[in-house]
Protein backbone atom coordinates (compact mmCIF):
# COMPACT_ATOMS: atom_id res chain seq x y z
CA UNK A 1 0.00 0.00 0.00
CA UNK A 2 1.73 3.42 -0.97
CA UNK A 3 0.38 6.98 -1.62
CA UNK A 4 -2.55 8.69 -0.07
CA UNK A 5 -4.14 5.19 1.25
CA UNK A 6 -1.03 4.37 2.82
CA UNK A 7 -0.75 7.83 4.67
CA UNK A 8 -4.28 7.75 5.63
CA UNK A 9 -4.23 4.18 7.26
CA UNK A 10 -0.91 5.07 9.22
CA UNK A 11 -0.79 8.16 9.68
CA UNK A 12 -2.17 8.26 13.08
CA UNK A 13 -0.08 5.36 14.42
CA UNK A 14 3.16 7.23 13.13
CA UNK A 15 1.92 10.15 15.01
CA UNK A 16 1.28 8.15 17.96
CA UNK A 17 4.59 6.81 17.99
CA UNK A 18 6.59 9.43 17.08
CA UNK A 19 5.05 11.04 20.49
CA UNK A 20 5.84 7.98 22.62
CA UNK A 21 9.34 8.69 21.34
CA UNK A 22 9.95 11.64 22.36
CA UNK A 23 8.24 10.74 25.73
CA UNK A 24 10.49 8.30 26.47
CA UNK A 25 13.44 10.65 25.41
CA UNK A 26 12.30 13.06 28.12
CA UNK A 27 12.01 10.16 30.75
CA UNK A 28 15.41 9.09 29.76
CA UNK A 29 16.77 12.53 30.30
CA UNK A 30 15.10 13.74 33.08
CA UNK A 31 17.86 14.47 35.34
CA UNK A 32 20.60 14.90 33.01
CA UNK A 33 21.58 18.40 32.03
CA UNK A 34 20.28 18.32 28.40
CA UNK A 35 16.45 17.13 28.98
CA UNK A 36 15.07 16.32 25.82
CA UNK A 37 13.52 20.19 25.40
CA UNK A 38 11.48 21.37 22.41
CA UNK A 39 13.15 22.92 20.50
CA UNK A 40 15.08 19.39 20.11
CA UNK A 41 12.31 17.60 18.39
CA UNK A 42 12.20 19.36 14.71
CA UNK A 43 13.03 15.28 13.06
CA UNK A 44 13.78 16.78 9.73
CA UNK A 45 17.31 18.46 8.80
CA UNK A 46 15.54 20.36 6.19
CA UNK A 47 14.05 22.54 8.64
CA UNK A 48 16.04 22.32 11.86
CA UNK A 49 17.96 20.08 14.28
CA UNK A 50 20.85 20.54 12.01
CA UNK A 51 23.11 19.95 15.12
CA UNK A 52 24.57 16.59 14.84
CA UNK A 53 25.15 15.93 18.29
CA UNK A 54 25.38 12.52 20.35
CA UNK A 55 21.85 13.74 21.61
CA UNK A 56 20.63 14.34 18.12
CA UNK A 57 21.65 11.19 17.26
CA UNK A 58 18.99 9.42 20.44
CA UNK A 59 16.33 11.70 19.25
CA UNK A 60 16.25 10.43 15.58
CA UNK A 61 16.61 6.91 17.12
CA UNK A 62 14.12 6.91 19.82
CA UNK A 63 11.53 8.65 17.67
CA UNK A 64 12.04 5.93 14.62
CA UNK A 65 11.66 3.38 17.32
CA UNK A 66 8.36 4.97 18.32
CA UNK A 67 6.93 5.38 15.42
CA UNK A 68 8.14 1.24 14.04
CA UNK A 69 7.07 -0.22 17.89
CA UNK A 70 3.37 1.51 17.63
CA UNK A 71 2.96 0.06 14.21
CA UNK A 72 4.20 -3.54 14.96
CA UNK A 73 1.95 -2.95 18.07
CA UNK A 74 -1.07 -1.81 16.15
CA UNK A 75 -0.27 -4.85 13.57
CA UNK A 76 -0.77 -7.65 15.91
CA UNK A 77 -4.02 -5.70 17.56
CA UNK A 78 -5.98 -6.30 13.98
CA UNK A 79 -5.94 -2.23 13.74
CA UNK A 80 -4.55 -2.68 9.86
CA UNK A 81 -6.64 -5.61 6.80
CA UNK A 82 -3.00 -5.79 5.14
CA UNK A 83 -0.68 -6.76 8.32
CA UNK A 84 -0.85 -9.69 10.56
CA UNK A 85 0.95 -12.20 12.27
CA UNK A 86 4.88 -13.24 11.37
CA UNK A 87 4.50 -16.95 11.16
CA UNK A 88 7.06 -16.85 8.46
CA UNK A 89 9.27 -19.72 10.58
CA UNK A 90 6.38 -21.56 11.69
CA UNK A 91 7.42 -24.99 12.33
CA UNK A 92 11.39 -24.90 12.06
CA UNK A 93 13.17 -26.07 14.73
CA UNK A 94 14.25 -23.39 17.04
CA UNK A 95 16.46 -24.94 19.77
CA UNK A 96 16.28 -27.54 22.45
CA UNK A 97 12.77 -28.82 22.93
CA UNK A 98 11.51 -25.96 21.24
CA UNK A 99 10.08 -25.01 17.93
CA UNK A 100 8.77 -21.96 16.39
CA UNK A 101 5.08 -21.34 16.25
CA UNK A 102 2.52 -19.24 18.03
CA UNK A 103 1.94 -15.33 16.72
CA UNK A 104 4.93 -13.64 16.56
CA UNK A 105 4.95 -9.69 16.32
CA UNK A 106 5.52 -8.67 12.70
CA UNK A 107 8.13 -6.01 13.06
CA UNK A 108 9.35 -6.62 9.18
CA UNK A 109 5.88 -4.89 8.29
CA UNK A 110 6.30 -2.64 11.39
CA UNK A 111 9.63 -1.44 9.91
CA UNK A 112 9.23 -1.09 6.42
CA UNK A 113 6.33 1.27 7.28
CA UNK A 114 8.87 3.02 9.84
CA UNK A 115 11.26 3.69 7.51
CA UNK A 116 8.90 4.97 4.20
CA UNK A 117 7.69 7.58 6.66
CA UNK A 118 10.54 8.58 9.12
CA UNK A 119 13.09 8.01 6.97
CA UNK A 120 11.17 10.15 4.04
CA UNK A 121 11.88 13.49 6.77
CA UNK A 122 16.04 13.42 5.26
CA UNK A 123 15.61 14.95 1.98
CA UNK A 124 19.19 16.37 2.10
CA UNK A 125 22.48 14.54 0.72
CA UNK A 126 25.08 15.52 3.04
CA UNK A 127 26.92 13.84 6.18
CA UNK A 128 24.28 15.12 8.62
CA UNK A 129 21.35 13.63 5.99
CA UNK A 130 23.22 10.18 5.94
CA UNK A 131 23.79 10.37 10.00
CA UNK A 132 20.56 11.09 10.86
CA UNK A 133 19.37 7.87 8.75
CA UNK A 134 21.85 5.78 9.76
CA UNK A 135 20.56 6.51 13.70
CA UNK A 136 17.01 6.01 12.50
CA UNK A 137 17.73 2.34 11.20
CA UNK A 138 19.96 1.83 14.48
CA UNK A 139 16.44 3.27 16.48
CA UNK A 140 14.55 0.34 14.41
CA UNK A 141 17.15 -2.44 15.09
CA UNK A 142 16.25 -1.75 18.77
CA UNK A 143 13.35 -2.58 18.60
CA UNK A 144 14.20 -6.27 17.25
CA UNK A 145 17.02 -6.80 19.26
CA UNK A 146 15.04 -5.79 22.55
CA UNK A 147 12.19 -8.68 21.41
CA UNK A 148 11.55 -11.69 24.03
CA UNK A 149 11.01 -15.21 22.80
CA UNK A 150 7.31 -16.84 24.63
CA UNK A 151 6.59 -20.37 25.04
CA UNK A 152 3.87 -22.70 25.27
CA UNK A 153 4.41 -25.86 26.91
CA UNK A 154 3.24 -29.41 24.97
CA UNK A 155 3.04 -32.50 26.23
CA UNK A 156 1.00 -35.44 28.34
CA UNK A 157 -0.30 -33.96 31.30
CA UNK A 158 1.75 -31.14 31.07
CA UNK A 159 5.23 -32.35 31.02
CA UNK A 160 6.48 -29.89 28.10
CA UNK A 161 8.47 -32.18 26.32
CA UNK A 162 8.20 -29.75 23.61
CA UNK A 163 7.49 -26.05 23.74
CA UNK A 164 6.32 -23.60 20.82
CA UNK A 165 7.72 -20.35 20.83
CA UNK A 166 7.08 -16.57 18.88
CA UNK A 167 8.58 -13.28 19.20
CA UNK A 168 7.08 -10.63 21.44
CA UNK A 169 7.90 -7.33 21.36
CA UNK A 170 9.62 -5.59 24.91
CA UNK A 171 8.01 -2.60 26.78
CA UNK A 172 8.91 0.38 25.31
CA UNK A 173 10.75 1.43 28.22
CA UNK A 174 13.44 -1.52 27.60
CA UNK A 175 13.99 0.25 24.01
CA UNK A 176 14.33 3.24 25.29
CA UNK A 177 16.84 2.04 28.12
CA UNK A 178 18.74 0.06 25.14
CA UNK A 179 19.67 2.97 23.16
CA UNK A 180 20.05 5.19 26.30
CA UNK A 181 22.94 3.11 26.56
CA UNK A 182 23.60 3.53 22.71
CA UNK A 183 23.68 7.43 23.37
CA UNK A 184 25.91 7.06 26.16
CA UNK A 185 28.30 4.82 23.71
CA UNK A 186 27.94 6.69 21.05
CA UNK A 187 31.04 7.08 18.47
CA UNK A 188 31.84 10.20 16.92
CA UNK A 189 32.86 10.47 13.44
CA UNK A 190 35.98 11.92 12.01
CA UNK A 191 34.86 13.46 8.94
CA UNK A 192 37.44 16.08 6.70
CA UNK A 193 35.72 19.45 7.07
CA UNK A 194 36.62 20.42 3.38
CA UNK A 195 35.44 17.49 2.08
CA UNK A 196 31.74 17.82 3.71
CA UNK A 197 31.55 21.57 2.27
CA UNK A 198 31.39 19.80 -1.05
CA UNK A 199 27.92 18.69 -1.15
CA UNK A 200 26.40 16.33 -2.83
CA UNK A 201 29.27 15.50 -4.90
CA UNK A 202 31.33 12.19 -5.31
CA UNK A 203 33.96 13.09 -3.30
CA UNK A 204 31.52 14.10 -0.82
CA UNK A 205 29.62 10.53 -0.77
CA UNK A 206 32.99 8.75 -0.95
CA UNK A 207 34.59 10.43 2.45
CA UNK A 208 31.20 9.55 3.95
CA UNK A 209 30.87 5.84 2.67
CA UNK A 210 34.33 5.84 3.80
CA UNK A 211 33.63 7.04 7.61
CA UNK A 212 30.37 4.94 7.91
CA UNK A 213 32.59 1.86 6.99
CA UNK A 214 33.80 1.35 10.13
CA UNK A 215 30.72 1.59 11.87
CA UNK A 216 28.12 -0.98 12.97
CA UNK A 217 24.73 0.02 12.15
CA UNK A 218 23.44 -0.96 15.72
CA UNK A 219 25.60 1.95 17.00
CA UNK A 220 25.21 5.93 17.48
CA UNK A 221 27.12 8.17 15.70
CA UNK A 222 27.62 12.05 15.53
CA UNK A 223 30.60 14.76 14.40
CA UNK A 224 29.77 17.40 16.59
CA UNK A 225 30.98 17.86 20.65
CA UNK A 226 27.85 18.68 22.56
CA UNK A 227 27.48 22.66 23.47
CA UNK A 228 27.67 23.22 27.42
CA UNK A 229 24.52 22.54 28.58
CA UNK A 230 24.24 24.07 31.98
CA UNK A 231 24.25 27.67 30.56
CA UNK A 232 21.31 29.17 28.41
CA UNK A 233 21.60 30.01 25.00
CA UNK A 234 18.73 31.17 23.44
CA UNK A 235 20.48 30.52 20.01
CA UNK A 236 20.76 27.01 20.15
CA UNK A 237 17.10 26.44 22.12
CA UNK A 238 19.12 25.75 25.65
CA UNK A 239 17.57 27.16 28.83
CA UNK A 240 20.89 25.84 30.68
CA UNK A 241 19.84 24.51 34.01
CA UNK A 242 19.13 27.23 36.57
CA UNK A 243 15.57 26.77 37.95
CA UNK A 244 15.38 23.09 37.07
CA UNK A 245 14.01 20.85 39.90
CA UNK A 246 16.78 18.08 41.21
CA UNK A 247 16.50 15.17 43.49
CA UNK A 248 18.03 14.74 47.10
CA UNK A 249 16.51 12.54 49.38
CA UNK A 250 13.39 10.69 47.80
CA UNK A 251 13.33 6.95 48.45
CA UNK A 252 14.47 4.07 45.73
CA UNK A 253 16.54 6.82 43.68
CA UNK A 254 19.04 5.26 41.62
CA UNK A 255 22.78 6.66 41.56
CA UNK A 256 22.37 8.70 38.35
CA UNK A 257 18.91 9.87 40.37
CA UNK A 258 20.82 10.48 43.60
CA UNK A 259 23.48 12.98 42.03
CA UNK A 260 21.20 15.22 39.52
CA UNK A 261 22.20 18.38 42.41
CA UNK A 262 25.68 17.89 42.05
CA UNK A 263 25.70 17.18 38.32
CA UNK A 264 22.51 19.70 37.50
CA UNK A 265 23.61 22.48 40.38
CA UNK A 266 26.66 22.47 41.87
CA UNK A 267 28.95 21.46 38.84
CA UNK A 268 26.99 24.07 37.19
CA UNK A 269 28.11 27.15 39.31
CA UNK A 270 24.16 27.07 41.08
CA UNK A 271 23.55 26.22 44.51
CA UNK A 272 20.56 24.17 45.68
CA UNK A 273 17.52 25.53 46.92
CA UNK A 274 14.74 24.24 49.25
CA UNK A 275 11.37 24.77 48.79
CA UNK A 276 8.35 23.40 50.29
CA UNK A 277 5.25 23.27 48.42
CA UNK A 278 1.89 22.51 49.29
CA UNK A 279 0.12 20.02 46.77
CA UNK A 280 -3.96 19.20 47.14
CA UNK A 281 -5.63 16.26 45.77
CA UNK A 282 -8.47 13.63 45.84
CA UNK A 283 -8.17 11.02 48.66
CA UNK A 284 -10.21 9.27 50.83
CA UNK A 285 -12.60 8.47 47.80
CA UNK A 286 -15.75 6.28 48.51
CA UNK A 287 -18.42 4.54 45.85
CA UNK A 288 -21.71 5.37 47.15
CA UNK A 289 -24.69 3.40 45.31
CA UNK A 290 -25.83 4.82 42.72
CA UNK A 291 -23.12 5.48 41.01
CA UNK A 292 -21.24 8.31 41.95
CA UNK A 293 -17.54 8.70 44.02
CA UNK A 294 -17.25 11.09 46.61
CA UNK A 295 -13.60 12.09 47.32
CA UNK A 296 -11.88 13.91 50.29
CA UNK A 297 -9.46 16.77 49.67
CA UNK A 298 -6.29 15.90 51.13
CA UNK A 299 -3.48 18.67 51.69
CA UNK A 300 0.55 17.65 51.83
CA UNK A 301 3.41 19.64 52.07
CA UNK A 302 6.66 18.15 49.71
CA UNK A 303 9.98 19.36 49.90
CA UNK A 304 11.41 19.91 46.30
CA UNK A 305 14.80 20.90 45.46
CA UNK A 306 15.95 23.73 42.47
CA UNK A 307 19.26 25.04 41.23
CA UNK A 308 19.27 28.41 41.71
CA UNK A 309 21.98 31.26 40.64
CA UNK A 310 25.02 31.20 43.03
CA UNK A 311 28.09 32.83 41.40
CA UNK A 312 27.47 36.67 41.53
CA UNK A 313 30.31 37.02 38.65
CA UNK A 314 29.21 34.64 35.93
CA UNK A 315 32.15 35.38 33.92
CA UNK A 316 34.56 34.20 36.18
CA UNK A 317 33.12 30.99 36.26
CA UNK A 318 32.39 30.84 32.86
CA UNK A 319 36.23 31.27 32.48
CA UNK A 320 36.23 28.39 35.03
CA UNK A 321 34.29 26.39 33.18
CA UNK A 322 36.02 26.54 29.85
CA UNK A 323 39.21 25.93 31.06
CA UNK A 324 38.25 22.93 32.98
CA UNK A 325 36.34 21.87 29.61
CA UNK A 326 33.01 21.09 31.51
CA UNK A 327 30.60 20.33 29.13
CA UNK A 328 27.84 18.26 28.03
CA UNK A 329 25.35 16.57 30.14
Amino acid sequence: MTGPKAFLTYSSSVQVGAQSGIAECKHQFAWDRWNCPESALQLSTHNGLRSATRETSFVHAISSAGVMYILTRNCSMGDFENCGCDDSRNGQIGGRGWIWGGCSDNVKFGERISKEFVDALETGQDVRAAMNLHNKAAGRMAVKATMKRSCKCHGVSGSCNIQTCWLQLSEFREIGNYLKLKHDQAQKLDMDKRRMRAGNSADNRAAIAEAFSTIARTELIYFEESPDYCMKNVSLGLYGTEGRECLQSARNLSQWERRSCRRLCHECGHKVEERRTEIVSSCNCKFHWCCTVKCEQCKQVVTKHFCTMNYRNNNEFNNIRRKNGNHGR
